[in-house]
C-alpha cells in the first residue's frame, strides 16, 4: 500500500510539472486544477474489447452517415425514422452547414464515447461525443510517465501499447487533407484544454496555430509560420465550437475565429476535424434513435446498448416520465460536462413540480433515462482504497477506416455519493488497460 501511494504522488507532481491541468471557468473567473491521477488501472480483457470495438465501429459508422444524410438528402426523416421537430428544433443543427459534403463525406474524425458497464456485465452507451470531444492525451502522458516510473510493470502485464493515438490521428488527418499542412487550431492558452491542444500538436506533427496564425486568402487557407512565411492549410484539427469558428457565418463577436474559414469550407478546399453542425448527431434527444439509425443505414442489429431512454416529446414516454420521476436521471439536452443532469430522488418536492413543468411545457428540451447501476472500481483514497463510480470515454477515429483507439480515458468520480464523473465536476482519471492476447 505504501509504494502505491508513493506511486500515485510521484505520478501526480510529474503530471502538475508537465503543466497537465485543465481548466474550468467559474463565476467569469478562469481557473486551473490537476486532474487528479489514480494508480490502480482499469483492465479490459482483449476479447471483452474485441466486441466493444465492434460495437463502437458500427455505431460511429452509422452516424457519420447520419450526418451526411441529415446536411443533405435527409431520407432518415423523409422515411419517418426520426421525427422532423428533432432536426430543426436541435441547438446542434447548423443551417450554415446544409448542402456542404466535407472531404471522404467524413463528419465525425473523432469521437469520444462515453460508456459505463453495469453490475450486469453489460456495457452501455451514455454519450456520442462528436463536436470537440477531449481527453485522449491525460491516458496517453499518464502512461508513458508510468512507463519511466515503473518499467518493469509493462514488461510483466501484456498491455496494448497506447503510444500510437499521434500516429492514428496523424493518419485521420492525412487521409482528408485537400493539399498543404496539418494544423491543430486552439482558442489560447486560456482554454479550458490548451494543454491537450499543444500535446497533440507535437505527437501528430501539425502545427499549433492560434487565432492571428490563420487567415483566408482567395479559396484557400494560410498559416503564418514564425518567419512570417505563408503555408497552406489542407486540414485544420479544431479545438473550438461551432459558435466561434467564424464570424462571418456563426457569432459576429467572435475573436478567436477565422473569418471566411467557411467559404474555403464550402468550396472543399479544407479539411475541418470535425465538420461543423456534428452537434446534431451528439444531441441528448437524437442519441435515442442511435440505434435505428444503425438498422436503418447498415442493415445490421446494434451491437452496443443504449442507456434506456424516454422522449417527453412523445406523449406516452412524457407520462412515462412524470409518473416514475423519482426512478429516472433527467438531462438538459443542451448541456455537456455534467451540467443538466437531475437525479429525480434527490430533488425536493417543490423542485420536482417545477421541473415536472418544465418537462411538460419544453418536453423537446430533456430526456430521462433509467439509472444504470454501473461498477465500481477500486480508488486510491488517501492511503485506503475505496470503491467509486466511473465511466469510460473511448476514442472512435474514422478516415479511410474507422478504427478504435486500444486505450481509453477512464473517469472516476471522487465523491462517494456521485454518479457524475467529468473532471469539470471534480473527478479524477486512471489509466485503462485492454489486455492483448
Amino acid at each position: 500500500m505504501d509504494k502505491l501511494v508513493i506511486f500515485k504522488d510521484e505520478i501526480n507532481q510529474l503530471l502538475a510539472r508537465y503543466g497537465v491541468k485543465f481548466g474550468i471557468y467559474k463565476n467569469n473567473e478562469f481557473h486551473e486544477q490537476l486532474f487528479p491521477f489514480d494508480p490502480i488501472p482499469r483492465v479490459i480483457e482483449h476479447e471483452e474489447f474485441e466486441e466493444l470495438e465492434k460495437g463502437l465501429i458500427q455505431r460511429v459508422n452509422a452516424l457519420n452517415q447520419f450526418l451526411l444524410d441529415v446536411y443533405t438528402d435527409q431520407k432518415i426523416v423523409k422515411d419517418g425514422v426520426v421525427p422532423v421537430d428533432y432536426i430543426f428544433t436541435s441547438p446542434g443543427f447548423l443551417a450554415q452547414c446544409q448542402g456542404i459534403v466535407p472531404p471522404e463525406h467524413i463528419f465525425a474524425h473523432i469521437a469520444g464515447i462515453d460508456l459505463v458497464k453495469g453490475k450486469d456485465e453489460t456495457w452501455y452507451v451514455l454519450e456520442d461525443n462528436l463536436r470537440v470531444p477531449s481527453g485522449a492525451s491525460y491516458p496517453m502522458i499518464a502512461r508513458s510517465l508510468c512507463r519511466r516510473a515503473s518499467p518493469n510493470t509493462f514488461r510483466e502485464n501484456s498491455v496494448e501499447d497506447n503510444r500510437n493515438y499521434g500516429s492514428m490521428l496523424r493518419t485521420v488527418m492525412d487521409d482528408v487533407n485537400t493539399g498543404g499542412i496539418n494544423v491543430v487550431f486552439t482558442p489560447g492558452r486560456y482554454n479550458a484544454a490548451f494543454f491537450e491542444h499543444s500535446y497533440l500538436a507535437e505527437k501528430t506533427g501539425a502545427a499549433l496555430a492560434f487565432p492571428s496564425d490563420i487567415e483566408v486568402n482567395g479559396d484557400y487557407l494560410y498559416y503564418k509560420t514564425y518567419s512570417g512565411a505563408m503555408r497552406r492549410i489542407g486540414a485544420i484539427y479544431r479545438r473550438i465550437s461551432d459558435d466561434f469558428l467564424d464570424p462571418m457565418t456563426f457569432r459576429e463577436d467572435s475573436l478567436i475565429g477565422i473569418p471566411h474559414l467557411m467559404e474555403v469550407y464550402r468550396k472543399g478546399n479544407v479539411a475541418l476535424l470535425n465538420a461543423p453542425g456534428n452537434g446534431i448527431a451528439d444531441d441528448k434527444g437524437i442519441y435515442y434513435f442511435v440505434p435505428e439509425m444503425i438498422r436503418y443505414y447498415l442493415g445490421e442489429e446494434p451491437i452496443l446498448h443504449n442507456a434506456p431512454t424516454y422522449l417527453p416529446f412523445y406523449e406516452k414516454d412524457r407520462e412515462y416520465v412524470l409518473e416514475h420521476f423519482d426512478d429516472l436521471v433527467i438531462k438538459d439536452v443542451a448541456e455537456a460536462g455534467g451540467y443538466g443532469v437531475v437525479f429525480g430522488n434527490k430533488l425536493s418536492e417543490k423542485e420536482k413540480e417545477m421541473l415536472k413543468e418544465k418537462i411538460c411545457i419544453e418536453s423537446r428540451r430533456f430526456i430521462a433515462q433509467e439509472v444504470i447501476d454501473f461498477q465500481d472500481m477500486k480508488v486510491l483514497d488517501g492511503d485506503s482504497i475505496v470503491e467509486r463510480k466511473a465511466d469510460l470515454r473511448v476514442f472512435v477515429l474514422s478516415g479511410k477506416e474507422t478504427k478504435v483507439w486500444k486505450s481509453g480515458l477512464t473517469r472516476f468520480t471522487r465523491n462517494p455519493n456521485s454518479f457524475v464523473v467529468n473532471s469539470s465536476q471534480g473527478g479524477g482519471f486512471k489509466d485503462t488497460w485492454i489486455l492483448s492476447r
